[in-house]
């Protein structure tokens, strides 16, 4: 069984370093496509998306994984959508993200 992810060109070489199995994905439309098609090999036993490409990949590809245990889905958090996407500020991400790890806010 395999570990993959689905990422952008920029995550992309770190993540091959690691010895994950990764496809690069410009757009939710393109992540959706290459997530349905890691699902569909099923050699994979779980496949992280970039929150920047799919914020819910398990509600994005819900019918192809209708009757499936296996891979599990996962977000990866990615610094790049919170200086990117409008209305999003880089601290309150930061927070969120230290808060998610650490299980407490620290200030910054």
């Amino acid at each position: 069984m395999k570990i993959g992810i689905v990422t952008d060109q920029e995550s992309a070489a770190g993540y091959q370093l690691a010895g994950l199995d990764v496809a690069v994905a410009a757009d939710a439309e393109e992540a959706r496509k290459v997530l349905a098609r890691m699902i569909q090999e099923g050699s994979f036993i779980l496949i992280a998306v970039n929150e920047s490409l799919l914020e819910d990949p398990y509600q994005a590809l819900k019918r192809e994984m209708r009757g499936r245990d296996l891979p599990v889905l996962l977000t990866t958090p990615s610094p790049f959508s919170a200086i990117t996407e409008k209305g999003k500020d880089a601290e309150a991400y930061m927070r969120r993200l230290i808060l998610s790890t650490m299980g407490h806010e620290i200030k910054l």
